[in-house]
C-alpha cells in the first residue's frame, strides 16, 4: 500500500502532518510540515517512509472529514514562498498532441506541421532514453512561486485580464533541493495545472502568458516509487451538476517521456538546484474540456480523482478584481 502523507491546519493555524495507508490515517507525532519531515529524511540519509514510520503513531484521523471541514491544505509549501517554483512541461503524454495541434493548427499552413505535433514527435521518438542517455528535451513553461500555489477546495482565481480559465488535469512532481544541490523526489500529487487555453490559442509565442496562472495540489503527497499506470476522471460541475466529463490517464506507460527525463531536463539548470528550495513541476495531460469546445464560468467546480490517491482535488473557479499596474518614474 502507497504512503500517502497529508497537511492539517487547525482553526487557530496550528500545524501537523498526517501519514495514511490503505483506510488507516494518523498523525505523525511532532511533525508540522512535510517539508521539514523531508529535510530530517536528508539529513539522515534515510528515505521520507523510514522517518515517517519511525515516528510512531498519534491519533487516528479521517481525512475525508478533514478535507470537507476546510482543514486540509496543500501537501507542500514554503515559509518563504518565492523559494517555491512552479513549471511543468507539455506534450508529453500519448494522445497529449490531439487537442494542442486542434488549438495551433488554424495559425499555420495546412501543409505544414505545427511546431506543438513536431515536439510531440520528437519526444515520442527520443523522450525515452537508456540509462546514462540524454533524451529529447521537452516543451517547458514557468507558472510562477509558492505564492501561486492552491490548496484543495481554495477558489483558483483567473485575472481579470484572462480570457479563460481552465483546468489541466495532471500529475505533479514534489521536490525538495538538498544542501548539497541534490534535488529529492518527495512523491507526486494530483494537479491542477489551470491556464488560460484562449490567449494561448491566439498565438503559440503567447504560452508563456497563459501559464502564469495559480495551480491547485490535491490532498495527497504519495510517497515511494511513482505508479506507472494512474487512471481518473476529470469534471467539472456547474449549478450543483455534472456539465463535462472525461478520463485521464497518466504515469509512464502512458507518457512518451520518461519522468526521469523530464526531471534530468529542468535540475539541469542550475538556478533550479539552489539548497532548500521546493519545486513543484507539473507533468502533462492530454485531456482539457477547452479542447472539447466547454467555455469556463465562474462558480464552475473543477474536481479530479484517480487511483491510488483516495481524495478528491475540487476548486471553484472565480475572477481576480482588476489591479492598476501602473509604473512610476523615480
Amino acid at each position: 500500500m502507497y504512503l500517502r502523507l497529508l497537511q492539517h491546519s487547525a482553526a487557530d493555524g496550528a500545524r501537523s502532518v498526517i501519514a495514511a495507508r490503505g483506510d488507516d490515517a494518523w498523525l505523525v507525532p511532532g511533525a508540522t510540515t512535510i517539508r521539514a519531515l523531508a529535510e530530517q529524511a536528508i539529513a539522515a540519509g534515510s528515505t521520507l517512509a523510514d522517518v515517517v514510520d519511525g515516528s510512531g503513531r498519534g491519533d487516528v484521523v479521517d481525512i475525508a472529514a478533514e478535507l470537507e471541514a476546510g482543514r486540509i491544505i496543500a501537501p507542500i509549501d514554503h515559509a518563504d514562498p518565492a523559494h517555491l517554483q512552479m513549471t511543468g512541461t507539455g506534450l508529453t503524454h500519448l494522445g497529449s498532441a490531439e487537442g494542442r495541434d486542434k488549438m495551433h493548427r488554424e495559425a499555420a499552413a495546412a501543409e505544414k506541421q505545427t511546431d506543438s505535433m513536431r515536439m510531440f514527435l520528437e519526444g515520442l521518438e527520443g523522450g525515452k532514453p537508456a540509462a546514462g542517455q540524454t533524451g529529447q528535451q521537452p516543451e517547458w513553461f514557468y507558472k510562477g512561486d509558492g505564492s501561486q500555489l492552491v490548496g484543495p477546495g481554495a477558489p483558483l482565481s483567473m485575472p481579470a485580464f484572462a480570457q479563460d480559465g481552465g483546468e489541466e488535469p495532471e500529475l505533479a512532481g514534489i521536490y525538495l533541493i538538498g544542501p548539497d544541490g541534490t534535488p529529492f523526489r518527495l512523491g507526486l500529487c494530483l494537479g491542477n495545472e489551470f491556464s488560460d487555453h484562449v490567449t494561448e490559442r491566439h498565438n503559440y509565442l503567447w504560452l508563456a502568458h497563459s501559464k502564469l496562472r495559480q495551480a491547485s495540489l490535491g490532498p495527497e503527497l504519495l510517497v515511494g516509487p511513482p505508479p506507472a499506470h494512474v487512471e481518473g476522471m476529470s469534471r467539472i460541475h456547474r449549478n450543483g451538476e455534472v456539465l463535462w466529463e472525461k478520463p485521464f490517464l497518466s504515469g509512464e506507460a502512458n507518457m512518451s517521456h520518461s519522468l526521469a527525463n523530464l526531471e534530468g531536463h529542468h535540475f539541469k539548470y542550475d538556478l533550479f538546484r539552489r539548497p532548500g528550495d521546493v519545486h513543484v513541476h507539473f507533468f502533462g495531460t492530454a485531456t482539457l474540456s477547452f479542447s472539447e469546445g466547454v467555455k469556463t464560468e465562474e462558480g464552475d467546480v473543477f474536481e479530479i480523482e484517480a487511483a491510488p490517491f483516495t481524495l478528491p482535488l475540487r476548486n471553484p473557479l472565480q475572477r481576480a478584481v482588476a489591479v492598476s499596474a501602473t509604473v512610476k518614474e523615480l
